[in-house]
């Protein structure tokens, strides 16, 4: 609505509006409103966007306002709540807001992008850059979801995920490798060493799945890949695409040809403990086996094939087994939220499941098979830092009883960049007093309101690129600084030890980092 251009033209009759629904609510920003249903008015109490004209955006977004709204808040630029900053003398940069499209957009993160083109049912899984996010969601139309016929016998749940099994199954893989006999076997056939799950990626035939299951132990990767998708005769030879056996995760290559619908990929940044949980996959050789559960817990550390720890995996209730590891865990809309890689097993992992079990986050996973689909391996600019996640900065936060809108460092790398440029990290003092680290609020222009945004900002980037940093001092809403970073070859920084400051780190920051 637009009350203001009404009275500008000295109109004196007044519009007649339809009554809504009972209890629906209307969101204002100014002269802008927006109407929406009780469930998505509670939404707007939880987005990241701290002022009103950015949230109505986004739910108009959700609500499929583009066409009546959009145009309005492409012109307009957004009201900004961030307090004034004090550049260096050195950092002079201007940004164009062309480069991410329209105001109304840019001012949106990464994440809120990907929630709405999720909820869209937009593909996004090869958008490397947020100007791709934007692009694609200027160019998509609201989905509506379309009614189940649903037999008396069954419930509406029930329906729900049978429906969602018979759509997801048939692009899940059924993967073994296979290998050659020793040097002085009688028949010189190939035998089966090991088997796994996978999933179908794209309509090109990508594949992905855990390293550790086509892996060969120290031999590396095995010279022939077979997989089968539901419905094929027989399993057909994959190529090894490349893998990151740091994130234990491969990316294999079939002929495309009469290949299923690839499954529907989700976000991870905004999943809930509790919600539920599906997991489809081939445990002990059971082909296309369905288990179900809860998220359990977020967060958990679990350690890699390649010996180094996978941060900010989920853990699962929903039963996973040997022969499962690779394969799709799913939200309840059958959408991608994490890669199963492992259980807990107290029997020195000799035992089935026994209710604990870990995914790679899909965020961290579209990010790594992205890559190694366009470039064949990894690559990853660093700026040399680790951060706390935003789960534990949100528990800081309420210790703190402050808002801290950013991602917060949590240790430097000596002799990365970032240490170089004065990035200064969260410490403990002896008493076990926290004293925050720096808060970084923005990269090149753009705002930074969890982790993931700024993981994208970095790795949508060169090595050797300079970018930009505001960062606030202690987490000081007065005290914002402007910092130049160049980024570097993440392998270059393997080695170091991060720094942790002069104190010891707490528990409320161990098992809480990402490497950035």
């Amino acid at each position: 609505t637009n009350a203001a251009a009404t009275r500008a033209k000295g109109t004196q009759s007044k519009a007649h509006i339809a009554s809504p629904p009972p209890r629906w609510r209307a969101l204002r920003a100014g002269d802008v409103a927006v109407l929406c249903p009780p469930s998505i008015y509670r939404i707007h109490s939880s987005l990241q966007s701290q002022n009103m004209m950015s949230r109505i955006v986004f739910l108009s977004l959700l609500l499929g306002h583009t066409a009546s709204f959009l145009p309005k808040a492409a012109h307009a630029r957004l009201p900004s709540s961030s307090p004034p900053v004090r550049d260096n003398d050195a950092v002079r940069m201007s940004f164009d807001d062309d480069y991410y499209g329209p105001p109304g957009l840019s001012s949106l993160s990464v994440s809120e992008l990907k929630r709405l083109l999720a909820e869209r049912g937009v593909d996004f899984r090869d958008c490397l850059e947020k100007r791709d996010l934007i692009e694609r969601l200027e160019n998509s139309d609201a989905r509506p979801s379309v009614p189940v016929d649903m037999p008396l016998s069954l419930t509406q749940e029930e329906t729900r995920m049978i429906d969602t099994f018979k759509r997801v199954s048939p692009s899940v893989a059924y993967i073994t490798t296979i290998v050659q006999p020793r040097a002085f076997a009688l028949q010189g056939t190939e035998v089966p060493s090991g088997a796994g799950s996978g999933f179908l990626w794209d309509h090109q035939g990508h594949i992905v799945t855990n390293f550790h299951v086509i892996a060969e132990g120290q031999r590396g990767v095995p010279k022939r890949v077979m997989v089968k998708l539901e419905g094929m005769p027989e399993a057909l030879p994959a190529v090894v695409v490349g893998y990151e056996a740091e994130k234990d995760i491969a990316v294999l290559r079939i002929p495309n040809q009469f290949l299923p619908e690839p499954i529907d990929v989700g976000t991870s940044n905004d999943l809930q403990v509790g919600q539920k949980a599906f997991a489809i996959g081939n445990p002990f050789g059971l082909d296309y086996t369905l288990t179900t559960g809860v998220v359990s817990a977020l967060g958990r550390e679990v350690q890699g094939y390649a010996g180094r720890p996978i941060k900010g995996c989920i853990q699962t209730d929903a039963s996973i087994n040997p022969g499962n590891s690779g394969g799709p865990l799913l939200d309840s809309r059958g959408r991608l939220i994490g890669v199963n890689t492992a259980i807990f097993s107290p029997n020195g992992g000799m035992g089935g499941n026994i209710g604990i079990g870990f995914a790679i986050p899909v965020d961290v996973v579209r990010r790594v098979v992205n890559q190694i689909i366009r470039f064949g391996k990894v690559v990853r600019p660093s700026l040399g830092i680790n951060v706390v996640e935003d789960r534990i900065l949100r528990s800081i936060e309420a210790q703190a009883r402050r808002r801290l809108e950013g991602v917060l460092v949590a240790e430097t790398i000596p002799g990365s960049p970032a240490a170089a440029a004065g990035l200064r990290p969260s410490t403990f003092r002896g008493d076990g007093t926290l004293v925050l680290g720096d808060l970084i609020t923005n990269i090149n222009g753009q705002p930074v309101r969890q982790v993931e945004d700024l993981l994208s900002a970095v790795e949508e980037r060169n090595e050797g690129e300079m970018v930009v940093l505001r960062v606030l001092r202690e987490c000081e809403p007065d005290r914002a600084e402007m910092l130049r970073v160049q980024l570097v070859p993440r392998d270059s920084l393997q080695n170091n030890t991060p720094s942790k400051g002069r104190g010891n780190q707490s528990n409320v920051v161990n098992g809480g980092r990402s490497w950035q």
